[in-house]
Order: structure tokens, then C-alpha cells, then sequence
């Protein structure tokens, strides 16, 4: 079982009371299925969520409850080497 990376920029509001903190890149750790293992979240405003093992819910947001790939889109071309989604997780470990 291989997991998959991936680097998206989500230029939509949250459309929620944090809507100050600004558009943001997520990044996904994600099994074969699509099920997110870890997520980092990256807002323009400088706040950054992290979801993964020990922590996959807090107030502002879960580690989520799809598969990426249940959607239509073709996430392949989001798709990132491990060792960039690794960096970014170990700059914003708790």
C-alpha cells in the first residue's frame, strides 16, 4: 500500500467566522484509497491547521470524512513528492 501527496491552493473563502484568515494551500497525506492520513493547512492571514494521527478534529476543522478521490476531480494534478508534504508537516509540528 503506497501513500499519495498532494499541494493544493483553495482561493474560496472558508465561509465561516474565520473568513479573516484569507484563501489557503492545503497539503495531503492520503492512502491508495484517497482517505487523508494527514492534512496541513496554510492560510494567507499566517494560521496554520494540522490534522493527522492523535489529532483529527479540533474547532476549526477534521481531517476529513471523504475520499479525495469520490470527487470528479483529477487530483494527479495536485500530486507532490513526499519529502516536500514532510517538510512542511515538521515546520508546523505542534
Amino acid at each position: 500500500m503506497s501513500n499519495y501527496f498532494y499541494r493544493r491552493r483553495w482561493d474560496d473563502a472558508r465561509g465561516d467566522e474565520f473568513d479573516s484568515w484569507g484563501y489557503s494551500v492545503w497539503y495531503f497525506e492520503t492512502d491508495d484509497q484517497g482517505w487523508p492520513v494527514r492534512r496541513v493547512e496554510l492560510y494567507d492571514a499566517g494560521r496554520v491547521l494540522r490534522y493527522g494521527p492523535g489529532h483529527g478534529e479540533d474547532r476549526y476543522g477534521s481531517l476529513g470524512q471523504a475520499s479525495l478521490y469520490d470527487s470528479d476531480e483529477d487530483w494527479s494534478t495536485f500530486e507532490i513528492i513526499a519529502v516536500e508534504f514532510e517538510q512542511v508537516w515538521r515546520t508546523h509540528d505542534r
